[in-house]
């Protein structure tokens, strides 16, 4: 299935030397995925309500200094090949050529709708992410914004007592600056707004909690969140009101995007934090551990890379996250390192501990089972 039904010819772009300040009418529509940054009918670039927030620069900087880059795509490219590439881009919209010229755009949600009735085929708990940061509902706007940033995450589940409470997302601080009066600041965009930073999250999270459970089907956590116009579900168990994991169109996206090739599946997100370490590198290293405890199958691997301000001998300082879903649940592993290169073999390192410790705790359950069948022999 390629595209070619699915992007729209409908976007928007700015020149590249566009004042962000003007950008702030199209960040008010809450429905908008990014804006292109276009010269000439090139796509250089795009930002997105992330990168906006992210922003602390003077209205006047230009647009262009904001804008990441993306995947360019043809209207002829493979459903399953673009939802990997705006997965490993972190984007949730891309620009679509035909014959050369920017024509359109191909967004997350779009590919989402055409695949939904694929979706029931999966349930929730085989593509949600477990290992979550909470927060409660005493937690400021700014601290929010710092955990968001810090695990590179668009939404942190709220909860008290272990309940879940509701959701704050990147979208609900943007909507709240956009629709903040004008107050004297430090001459940032609301940034180091003190009065901003110190508010609770409490009124501004998405409430009540949307929640979905372990065994329902990914298609129907889907139109779940096309009901409520959410990106993300609290994942909890019917049997027990708890925080279990999270659930996101971006995850939704990641399973779609696995491949049937021999070997194993990995996604690389940032992939030019590597200097020295090439995808294929990658993936013998990872299957090198998968090899040495053949008691767990793998079934995808997903490398995220994420940059410090910090820096040392001109190498930045990065967070790797290494995420392996295998038969035996999800185990993640991190390292921090100046380059890219050993933040992933330090990464590595955590991961193959983490895998020992399940192997571990499986040997110790397996073993107190054989003791209690035995004392029950007697």
């Amino acid at each position: 299935m390629d595209i070619s039904d699915v992007a729209t010819d409908e976007y928007v772009a700015v020149e590249p030397d566009t004042r962000i300040a003007e950008l702030k009418p199209y960040f008010e529509d809450e429905h908008i995925d990014g804006v292109f940054v276009a010269r000439d009918g090139e796509c250089e670039g795009v930002i997105t309500p992330r990168e906006w927030l992210r922003s602390y620069r003077d209205d006047e900087t230009a647009a262009e200094r904001l804008a990441k880059a993306v995947p360019l795509f043809e209207r002829t490219a493979n459903v399953r090949d673009v939802a990997r590439q705006l997965v490993e881009s972190e984007t949730r919209i891309a620009p679509v050529y035909v014959e050369g010229e920017l024509w359109g755009a191909i967004t997350q949600d779009a590919i989402l709708e055409a695949t939904l009735e694929n979706l029931d085929v999966l349930e929730v708990r085989q593509i949600m992410t477990d290992d979550v940061v909470t927060i409660s509902t005493d937690t400021t706007l700014g601290t929010a914004i710092n955990r968001l940033r810090e695990h590179g995450v668009s939404r942190l589940p709220i909860s008290e007592d272990g309940r879940p409470e509701g959701m704050v997302t990147v979208k609900d601080i943007v909507d709240f600056v956009l629709r903040t009066p004008d107050r004297p600041t430090d001459g940032t965009r609301g940034g180091e707004d003190l009065d901003l930073i110190d508010l609770p999250v409490y009124d501004e999270m998405s409430r009540p909690a949307q929640t979905i459970g372990l065994e329902d089907t990914v298609a129907e956590a889907v139109n779940t969140m096309f009901e409520y116009d959410y990106d993300g579900l609290i994942v909890s168990p019917d049997y027990d009101e708890r925080v279990a994991g999270v659930v996101t169109k971006t995850d939704v996206m990641r399973a779609l995007s696995y491949t049937q090739e021999e070997g194993m599946d990995v996604q690389i997100t940032n992939i030019d934090a590597l200097r020295s370490t090439s995808r294929e590198e990658v993936g013998e290293r990872l299957l090198e551990i998968s090899d040495k405890h053949r008691t767990m199958d793998v079934h995808h691997v997903h490398v995220r890379f994420k940059e410090h301000d910090e820096s040392l001998r001109g190498q930045a300082l990065y967070r790797c996250q290494v995420r392996m879903r295998t038969s035996e649940g999800q185990i993640a592993g991190t390292g921090e390192g100046y380059g890219g290169d050993e933040a992933f073999s330090l990464a590595l390192e955590t991961l193959e501990r983490n895998v020992l410790e399940r192997k571990g705790k499986r040997s110790d359950e397996e073993y107190r089972g054989q003791l209690l069948r035995k004392l029950g022999g007697l």
